[in-house]
C-alpha cells in the first residue's frame, strides 16, 4: 500500500524522478500510441471507464505512473498492490474487502505491480473476483504476458504494450527536471544540449534510468555560487563509460557503423563483433544498429542467402521489443551471421540501375498487354490485350513483353553463384532461354 507524505517530510529528499512523476496525462511523457488525443486508452481512462488491462512494457515507462494517474481520476477504491511481498492470504483479504465494497455499490481498482511474480495459484485467487466484476485488475509486466500471466486470467485483460521512450521524448524530460521547481528549477544548471542528448541515449528509453543519471551528474557537476555546471567528465563519472561520450551525430559516429559494415562484408565476425560491443556501449541506439544490419542482409547478401534477411528482421524485432541490454545478444547473433554467410551485392546493383533509367524515363508508357482493362472503354483501346495468365500455362511461364519498348532488352539483375544464388541464377537463365525460344516459334 502506498503512505501518503507526512507533514514534516520534505519533497525535495526525494529522488528526482519521484519529484517529477507526472499526475495528470498531459503531464505524461511517451506512449502517445496509447494516450494521444483521442487514442483508446485516454478515451478509457478520461471517461473513468476502464477495465481489467495489463501494461506490459521495459522499465521506466510510465507503468506504475500511468495506474497513479487512473488511481487520482477514478471514482473506485484504488489499491495498490506489489506481488513481491504479497501472498494468497493477503489477496483473498483483499478480495473480501473489495466485495464488500461493492456490496455498497463502490468499483475497486486493484494494481498489480510486477504481476509476473505471482504464480499460477497467486493469479487464480484473482480469477473469480475479476470475473464477478468485484475488481478491476491493472497488472505491469515487464515479462511477455502470454507465458507469465494464466491464460484465463489474461483473456479477461486488455493487454496494452508500452513503448521505451525515443531518444527526443527524454531530452524533453530531462529540460523540463531542469527548469521545473519540483526539479532543478530553483537553482541554476548550466549542462550543453549535447550531454542532455548523451544521457538520453544512454537511458535507452528509460525515464527512471535518464532521470538518475540528469540526477547523479549534477550532484557531482562543478558549484561555482549559485551555478552549477555539468560536463563530459561527470557524465563519464556517473555512467563508467567512457566511449559514451562520443558524437553521435559526428564523425566518429560514421566511422564506427563503417567498421561495422565492412568487417562483415569482408566475412570477418571478430571484427564484427568488435565494432558492435563499441557501439553498444557507446549508448548507440540499438535500433540504428538494426537497421543498417538489415540493410546489409540485402546490400551485400542478398538472394546468396535469403535466411539472412529474415535473421535481420528478427533481431531488429528484439531490439524494438527488449532494447538493451538484453538485445545485445540478438544483435551479436545477427552480424555474425552477416559475417559469415556468403556474400553478394547483384540486389543494390539490380535497383540502383534500375533507378538510374527510371529516372530519366519517367514518362515511358506501360505496355498495353499488361494495363488493366476495368472498363469497357479500356478494352477497346486495347489495355490488357493479348494477357497471358502464368498459371493457365504448363510450364507457368509466358512470353509477355513487360518493359517498354525502349527498354525492353534491358538487363538489371545479374545473379551470382554465391551461395543459393546459384540456383536463382540456374533458374532465370532457364526462364531467358525458354522465353527465347517461344519468341522464335512464335515469329
Amino acid at each position: 500500500m502506498d503512505y501518503q507524505d507526512t507533514f514534516f517530510e520534505d519533497p525535495s529528499s526525494k529522488p528526482l524522478a519521484d519529484r517529477l512523476r507526472p499526475k495528470t496525462l498531459d503531464e505524461f511523457c511517451g506512449q502517445t500510441h496509447l494516450l494521444g488525443e483521442g487514442k483508446v486508452l485516454r478515451k478509457l481512462i478520461e471517461s473513468d471507464n476502464i477495465g481489467s488491462m495489463i501494461f506490459w512494457g521495459p522499465p521506466g515507462v510510465g507503468k506504475t505512473t500511468l495506474a497513479r494517474i487512473i488511481a487520482g481520476r477514478t471514482r473506485a477504491e484504488f489499491i495498490d498492490y506489489s506481488a513481491v511481498t504479497s501472498g494468497i492470504k493477503e489477496i483473498k483479504q483483499v478480495m473480501e474487502q473489495a466485495e464488500r465494497s461493492k456490496r455498497f455499490g463502490t468499483k475497486t481498482i486493484l494494481f498489480v505491480d510486477e504481476i509476473h511474480r505471482f504464480n499460477k495459484a497467486q493469479q487464480d485467487a484473482f480469477l473469480p473476483y475479476v470475473e464477478k466484476g468485484s475488481i478491476i485488475l491493472i497488472g505491469a509486466t515487464t515479462e511477455n504476458p502470454s507465458f507469465e500471466v494464466n491464460g484465463a486470467l489474461l483473456s479477461r485483460c486488455k493487454v496494452f504494450v508500452l513503448q521505451a521512450l525515443k531518444p527526443e521524448e527524454l531530452v524533453s524530460l530531462l529540460k523540463r527536471a531542469i527548469s521545473d521547481p519540483l526539479g532543478f528549477g530553483n537553482q541554476t544548471v548550466e549542462i550543453s544540449d549535447d550531454l542532455i542528448e548523451t544521457i538520453a541515449n544512454f537511458a535507452d528509453g528509460d525515464a527512471r534510468r535518464a532521470l538518475s543519471t540528469l540526477e547523479m551528474a549534477v550532484l557531482n557537476g562543478t558549484v561555482e555560487g549559485s551555478k552549477t555546471t555539468v560536463t563530459a567528465e561527470d557524465i563519464e563519472q556517473c555512467t563508467s563509460k567512457k566511449s559514451l561520450l562520443y558524437d553521435k551525430k559526428g564523425e566518429e559516429h560514421y566511422n564506427l557503423i563503417s567498421a561495422l559494415h565492412k568487417s562483415m562484408r569482408n566475412s570477418d565476425p571478430d571484427a564484427a563483433v568488435y565494432w558492435l560491443a563499441r557501439m553498444l556501449e557507446a549508448g548507440e541506439d540499438p535500433i540504428y544498429i538494426a537497421r543498417r544490419v538489415t540493410r546489409f542482409a540485402s546490400e551485400d547478401v542478398g538472394l546468396a542467402d535469403p535466411r539472412a534477411l529474415e535473421i535481420a528482421v528478427a533481431a531488429f524485432e528484439a531490439c524494438r521489443l527488449i532494447g538493451m541490454p538484453e538485445c545485445s545478444v540478438h544483435l551479436t547473433e545477427a552480424v555474425v551471421y552477416m559475417s559469415l554467410a556468403p556474400k553478394s551485392n547483384s540486389m543494390e546493383v539490380a535497383y540502383n540501375a534500375a533507378k538510374a533509367d527510371a529516372m530519366n524515363m519517367l514518362a515511358e508508357p506501360v505496355p498495353l498487354v499488361i494495363r488493366n482493362a476495368p472498363t469497357s472503354l479500356m478494352k477497346d483501346l486495347g489495355y490488357g490485350k493479348g494477357y497471358v495468365y502464368a498459371h493457365d500455362t504448363e510450364e507457368k511461364l509466358s512470353e509477355m513483353q513487360c518493359l517498354p519498348d525502349s527498354i525492353k532488352d534491358r538487363v538489371y539483375y545479374t545473379p551470382t553463384e554465391q551461395g543459393v544464388e546459384g540456383r536463382f541464377k540456374a533458374r532465370l537463365e532457364e526462364i531467358k532461354k525458354w522465353k527465347e525460344e517461344k519468341r522464335k516459334n512464335d515469329k
